[in-house]
């Protein structure tokens, strides 16, 4: 079995994680901090971040392996599963802001959703529902 979408998005995921891990470095050096936040408000919201990242990721990649193994996914996989990726791009975009920031409520939505949404097929794919 080939799960293909789910190949694509694991490896999206890893790409974006590296990306955390820059933005992240990027300020550790300037500001050389060691270890945690130094006190910089900046790379605290960075680290969370990517701390909100890898929460939700790996659930939502073990639901689209799931459903995809399944042969229920298709292309509404592919199409959820890009869409929750680009709001882990949004989200830290938006935690960069000192106040509120549409990116951050973009990310966290596409994300509550991504897992609510997925879990939902996933119990109706078990249930010989779909």
């Amino acid at each position: 079995m080939f799960l293909q979408t789910t190949l694509t998005l694991a490896a999206a995921a890893a790409i974006i994680n590296v990306w955390h891990m820059l933005r992240i470095g990027r300020i550790r050096a300037s500001e050389k901090i060691a270890h945690g936040d130094g006190g910089n408000t900046l790379l605290m919201r960075r680290m969370r971040a990517q701390a909100n990242f890898i929460e939700c990721t790996p659930i939502v990649l073990i639901l689209i392996a799931a459903i995809e193994a399944s042969e229920k996914g298709g292309t509404w996989l592919a199409i959820a599963g890009a869409v929750f990726m680009l709001g882990r791009v949004t989200h830290p975009i938006g935690m960069d802001a000192e106040g509120t920031h549409p990116g951050r409520m973009i990310g966290a939505l596409t994300a509550m959703l991504a897992l609510v949404g997925l879990a939902v097929m996933a119990v109706l794919i078990a249930l010989g529902q779909f």
